[in-house]
């Protein structure tokens, strides 16, 4: 082996650069961090509004799909990870959402000891430096800065009045107290500029003396001495190289990469390994398995106002908002236009939201593609609880070779019962006073569309995923045999070997992946030091008083 450090980190994402920058606190520890992209740098990555450009272009995106998707009519869905420094945080939304109360208190329920609510808060507190916000929920001294849009677009407050016209709650905060409601979107930006994990911490930590980041290298197994871990192979262009660790090796290699790195190493079911040839290290029949993601419909809605980001759809329009950005940090390019939101609960009985929105002022897709209309608005909406699961599984023992990713969507009756009633209460709510100045006819589904078997073919040829996948390296007890990770993020059944990142989830949570990825980074962190954990909070969320007899 050619070089020794303390710890290694495979992956420059979320939790993987909150993990580097927290370990080298410690001058006397060394850290390294394996990446298998290269440079954030250039307007595609840092301009907010360019966000739809890197999620699609090969030099930052791994270039996943799904296998293809019975549910779906055998659609392949894309899966679009980070393969840059900063990771997924460098090609996602920018959305910031930290996730209810209630998902990390089900967390502690599924055997994640020590990651309810009142054990995480102090770590998001620890994280976030939250711009326009002050209460004791929030941290306002981290790394990650989160702010607000300006709301240049007078359809985002259009939003949040039509959801109070509707009878919902509006909330000041939906990452304080109370997440149900309509209300302001927070993102992950700063001066204009994409404030990506990598940004964040990252590049703080590379100042220091004890950190160094390779970049160019893929990881294609952990090294083993006996069961435990005692360094990495990765390789560089051509050549294969490894690194030894002193203490611990930790994989933040994302929900797809993580499970895929363990089974090439010979942690995983048994069965699957010996299909490959591959040595088994620890049988650990949950590796791969508990796949989740949300999925989410575009509603859109024709605008008869010509107001909407459509008039800048253009060469000419885009350049100027370029050259603004580029010169002043302002403009419409330092957002990512998702400036107000919604969290609502889709019946009576639930006692804490269950589907989300984001708006948008304008009616285009993911990919770029505008809708052909012209002006639009719409609505991101999608069911936050799916029961649906899927798993990542290996095609070959080359480490080389794209892994099978299954998500299974839309696999349990409730998840089309679900998509029907989001569709109908964002109908209601497009339907409602504040959208009359600007409301033409309904772009999509479009207004003929209404019976359930209608919906349910828009949805299965319309729905998109959200790009929040996690769970496949599942935390748990050390007892429970689907369990991948321990509630300090060992990995069962070796030692020196950790995972963190949302492959860690035992449950996915409410809202956008960003924020509780980091969280993890930040609370693996002191685990992996021996730190004693924050003190927990005795902070108590807002339920709604009448969830058991009113959807709102």
């Amino acid at each position: 082996m050619s070089d020794t450090f303390d710890f290694v980190i495979v992956g420059a994402g979320s939790a993987g650069c909150a993990l580097a920058y927290r370990l080298s606190e410690d001058p006397s520890v060394s850290v390294l961090v394996l990446e298998y992209g290269g440079s954030d740098a250039g307007p595609f990555i840092q301009m907010p509004a360019a966000l739809s450009y890197p999620m699609n272009m090969s030099q930052y995106d791994w270039g996943y799909d799904s296998d293809p998707e019975p549910h779906l009519g055998g659609r392949r869905l894309a899966t679009p990870r980070g393969k840059v420094i900063g990771g997924s945080s460098s090609i996602n939304g920018m959305v910031y959402v930290r996730g209810h109360a209630r998902d990390f208190d089900t967390w502690e329920e599924l055997g994640a000891a020590g990651w309810g609510f009142k054990n995480v808060l102090p770590y998001y507190k620890r994280l976030e430096h939250a711009h326009g916000v002050s209460s004791d929920w929030r941290g306002t001294h981290g790394p990650l800065h989160v702010t607000r849009g300006t709301k240049w677009n007078p359809l985002f407050d259009a939003f949040v009045q039509a959801g109070a016209e509707a009878g919902y709650e509006t909330t000041p905060d939906y990452n304080g107290q109370k997440q149900e409601g309509f209300g302001d979107m927070e993102m992950t930006v700063r001066k204009g500029r994409r404030w990506s994990a990598a940004n964040a911490y990252l590049k703080p930590a590379l100042k220091r003396q004890n950190v160094t980041l390779i970049t160019g290298a893929f990881a294609r197994r952990i090294l083993f001495d006996g069961k435990r871990a005692a360094g990495v192979e990765y390789q560089a262009g051509k050549t294969i190289r490894s690194v030894a660790c002193r203490r611990e090796v930790i994989i933040s290699a994302s929900a797809i990469n993580s499970p895929k790195l363990l089974l090439q190493s010979g942690i995983g079911p048994a069965t699957q390994l010996g299909e490959h040839g591959i040595d088994v290290i620890a049988d650990r029949p949950g590796v791969g398995e508990n796949l989740q993601d949300h999925l989410e419909l575009y509603i859109q809605q024709a605008c008869i106002q010509p107001i909407t980001l459509y008039k800048h759809w253009n060469l000419v329009s885009k350049a100027l908002i370029g050259a603004q950005w580029l010169f002043t940090g302002k403009g419409l390019g330092a957002s990512n236009q998702f400036e107000s939101c919604a969290f609502i609960r889709s019946k009576a009985g639930v006692d804490y939201p269950d589907i989300q929105f984001h708006f948008l002022p304008f009616a285009v897709r993911y990919d770029g593609k505008a809708a052909a209309e012209g002006h639009g608005y719409q609505a991101h909406v999608g069911p936050m609880r799916s029961r649906s699961r899927g798993r990542v599984r290996l095609t070959s023992a080359d480490p080389l070779a794209k892994p099978s990713i299954l998500f299974n969507y839309m696999s349990e009756v409730s998840d089309w019962q679900d998509f029907r009633t989001c569709i109908r209460l964002t109908r209601e709510i497009f339907a409602q006073e504040a959208f009359a100045p600007y409301r033409g006819k309904e772009i999509q589904p479009g207004a003929a569309v209404q019976s359930d078997e209608d919906l349910d073919d828009f949805i299965r040829e319309h729905v998109e995923s959200a790009y929040h996948p996690c769970g496949t390296c599942r935390m748990g007890q050390a007892s429970d045999p689907m369990a991948v990770v321990d509630p300090e993020c060992r990995v069962i059944g070796v030692d020196g070997l950790r995972v963190a990142d949302s492959s860690i989830f035992p449950q996915i949570t409410n809202g956008n992946l960003n924020a509780p990825s980091i969280m993890v980074g930040e609370k693996a962190a002191d685990h992996i030091l021996g730190k004693d954990p924050l003190p927990a909070s005795n902070a108590e969320p807002w339920i709604h008083p009448e969830w058991e007899t009113h959807q709102r």
